[in-house]
């Protein structure tokens, strides 16, 4: 099969295509004929050699895919084969074949393409777990994501409006400003000449954030405590900016916050599979009525990784970036 690999770290230059043996599955595991990859931050780090894959997943990088399955391990009964999925992985998916526990794929929900389905795993799976299962969103509270355009941000922007809250994004450009407000955001903050702090402070009448979302770090870290509510909680998903070399910790104190963050990649299979069944009973539902739908970007032939990766390094995208095999190609034709 078709492969991209990271033969040595560095820039997007270093990706290369390669040929690969088609991976076997496991016991519980199903093989993907894969139409389409979403592009993530932790592959460009992967890239780097400053997030290297967990033990035992391929060095292929690529955390979700979506496709055909071709082929079941001995003791998978989820899917069958035919079915279309789309599924969370360790690693492997910039590839045109690609293995997954069957309880970290959910079906492709209806009125989605192969594109629009890859672009759901790894954003949706993050935001779920970190705004919902860790940082409580209930109705009726505020909001405040930071990168509001990104893969992380437009996904965090339409799943917190469709479960009440109000909504507070940052944004670099006017573009992304009115991309974040037709996604539904209430308030989108332009962080180049407005102070997100003060912004926010004026939308809640002073009360402040009860939640931040956070892919940026460094120097964010004491203004988020200073955005944010009494009993606040700040759900760190980035570092993007590296760590805050000094930080006042008595606003945390003072605000009784909560300020908590995880990784998707490290967590076990029965973790994810806890995700993808609340995934599947709360939000497939709102793709199925398309009332909510991923933001797709740009997508790239498979072979054009290096071009993908060189564009989200950039920050001029707005949603997310999908690579596509031939066989996604193809069916889409």
């Amino acid at each position: 099969m078709l492969a991209i690999d990271i033969p040595r770290y560095g820039g997007p230059e270093v990706l290369t295509a390669c040929t690969r043996p088609i991976p076997q599955t496991g016991e519980q595991d199903i093989l993907v004929r894969v139409e389409a990859a979403g592009v993530n931050r932790p592959d460009i780090l992967q890239r780097k050699g400053i997030y290297p894959p967990p033990a035992g997943a391929p060095e292929i990088p690529g955390l979700e895919i979506a496709g055909t399955v071709v082929s079941l391990g001995a003791e998978a009964t989820r899917f069958s084969i035919g079915d279309k999925v789309c599924a969370l992985v360790p690693g492997g998916g910039y590839a045109e074949f690609c293995v997954a526990h069957e309880s970290n794929a959910l079906p492709v929900p209806y009125g989605l393409g192969m594109i629009e389905a890859a672009a759901l795993p790894e954003t949706f799976f993050t935001v779920w777990a970190n705004l919902f299962q860790r940082g409580g969103l209930k109705a009726g509270e505020t909001v405040l994501i930071h990168g509001g355009s990104s893969g992380i941000g437009t996904t965090a922007i339409m799943l917190s409006k469709a479960f009440g809250a109000a909504v507070l994004a940052t944004v670099g450009s006017e573009e992304k400003r009115q991309a974040c407000l037709a996604l539904g955001a209430d308030l989108a903050i332009h962080y180049p000449t407005q102070d997100f702090v003060e912004e926010t402070k004026r939308f809640t009448q002073g009360k402040g954030a009860d939640i931040v979302v956070d892919i940026i770090a460094g120097d964010y870290v004491a203004r988020n405590y200073r955005a944010a509510a009494m009993n606040g909680r700040i759900i760190q998903v980035g570092v993007q900016h590296g760590p805050t070399p000094e930080l006042n910790l008595m606003p945390m104190l003072a605000k009784r916050l909560t300020h908590t963050g995880s990784t998707m990649r490290s967590r076990t299979v029965q973790e994810k599979s806890q995700i993808a069944q609340e995934l599947e009973q709360h939000v497939w539902p709102l793709l199925r009525q398309g009332q909510i739908k991923p933001v797709i970007f740009q997508t790239f032939d498979l072979v054009q990784a290096a071009a993908a990766h060189a564009l989200m390094e950039s920050g001029a995208h707005i949603g997310k970036i999908v690579l596509v095999t031939a066989a996604g190609r193809a069916a889409s034709s």
